[in-house]
């Protein structure tokens, strides 16, 4: 919803920014690769929290930077005329990795409760998933649904960097995330059924 609407605008505010980056020969995949490595070392940050109180915030400013990166890899793309079918790809798979990795570190890290923690992860997957399915059948799925990736990437650090003062912000952030999840994977089913052939 959010993220889609906003996605031209954020495009054309930071595609002049990028410009120089891709000159220097910076290349979506390598920008792309970086953002998986931040979403890495969120989730380190979450799974190893207890030995400093830095590495709350950190997580959550790790996720943001993640997400930039993620946005930033398409512009580049776009702007350069370097969009191809393998880097649609890779972009798509890296960002379930790195929705796993980040999921799975504030799980493991003990910042929730397991079944929510998990029902998060798959609802995750499962928004992605039934947006590439449908879209591979003809239906276009962007801007369906209440939680795409920004919109659970956003929820994820607010309650992070709110978990600094209320440590149970991102326990019950995540039960957010998976209720979200999962409705919006229930919106992009009935999307489905409405505009399918």
């Amino acid at each position: 919803m959010v993220s889609s609407k906003l996605k031209k605008g954020f495009e054309g505010i930071v595609a002049a920014g990028v410009k120089p980056f891709a000159d220097a020969g910076v290349t979506p995949n390598m920008v792309t690769v970086l953002g998986l490595l931040a979403s890495v070392a969120s989730a380190w940050a979450y799974y190893s929290w207890v030995s400093s109180p830095l590495l709350l915030p950190a997580a959550g400013a790790l996720i943001l930077v993640s997400g930039l990166f993620d946005a930033v890899d398409g512009v580049i793309a776009r702007t350069t005329g370097k969009v191809t079918s393998f880097g649609g790809f890779f972009d798509s798979v890296s960002d379930r990795y790195a929705d796993a990795f980040v999921l799975a570190g504030v799980t493991l890290g003990g910042l929730c409760n397991p079944i929510a923690g998990l029902a998060a992860l798959i609802g995750s997957l499962m928004v992605s998933y039934t947006r590439s399915r449908a879209e591979a059948a003809g239906v276009p799925m962007a801007g369906v649904g209440l939680a795409e990736r920004a919109e659970r990437m956003l929820i994820l650090a607010t309650v992070t960097f709110m978990a600094v003062w209320w440590l149970d912000a991102i326990n019950y952030g995540v039960i957010l995330l998976a209720v979200l999840s999962h409705l919006t994977v229930i919106q992009r089913t009935l999307h489905f059924r409405k505009n399918s052939k």
